[in-house]
């Protein structure tokens, strides 16, 4: 049960959440008093530009571990990955499906896999038992740590280049060691990402990027802006 106020802003807007059975006027005190930081930051939220909608098409690429990837229509039973002659990684896609979804989980399942293997390496490098690892559609968070459910890592990750995508593994996996962010947590950060400072700045940048695949995905889509 909750027993502190809390106030977020996000896509959707403003959000209060409180005790159970508070009474409105305490709900109202404490958002008058927090009004000036409340209108900064729904200013800040409308001027971030938002983030460019991808309708999946044949020819239509995206980024794939920061490379193009290029979607095609095939005649083929189900989603295939393929190089094509030029070089680009491409997906083919059955004309039959709903396009949407089937890019959306055939990118959830390659980085499932690729989220799995950095997490063991750097759980290697800190001595650690590898815990389970699942995806996440989170809208304010890159992952998570817990120690009794394991590691989430956001799927849409999978759009950048790897040395980012690394950053919110190690970030996670140091979690394992120190649950907090104390100048102990960063320093095992710093002791497999070395230049974690770099890569969480360009990480902030890379979120405004990032395509939406789909109306259906626009809808939940917000500015990521935290590891976790």
């Amino acid at each position: 049960m909750r027993r502190s106020f809390a106030l977020q802003v996000d896509h959707r807007g403003a959000r209060v959440s409180v005790p159970l059975r508070t009474p409105m006027v305490e709900v109202e005190r404490f958002v008058r008093g927090h009004g000036a930081w409340l209108l900064d930051r729904l200013r800040r939220s409308a001027d971030r530009p938002q983030a460019p909608t991808l309708v999946p098409a044949d020819g239509v690429e995206l980024p794939l571990f920061g490379r193009p990837l290029r979607l095609r229509y095939a005649e083929t039973r189900r989603v295939q990955w393929r190089l094509a002659a030029d070089g680009v990684e491409e997906l083919h896609l059955p004309s039959a499906v709903d396009a949407t979804l089937a890019v959306r989980k055939a990118l959830q399942a390659r980085a499932l896999a690729w989220y799995r293997g950095r997490v063991e390496e750097f759980c290697h490098r800190l001595g650690l038992p590898v815990p389970p690892v699942r995806l996440s559609s989170a809208r304010t968070r890159w992952g998570s740590c817990s120690s009794l459910s394991g590691i989430r890592l956001h799927w849409r990750l999978i759009h950048l280049v790897p040395e980012l995508i690394d950053y919110v593994v190690a970030h996670e996996v140091a979690h394992l060691r120190e649950m907090n962010h104390s100048p102990r947590f960063w320093a095992v950060v710093e002791s497999v990402y070395p230049a974690w400072r770099e890569a969480r700045a360009r990480l902030r940048a890379a979120a405004l990027t990032l395509p939406v695949i789909g109306p259906a995905e626009a809808a939940d889509a917000g500015f990521i802006d935290s590891e976790d």
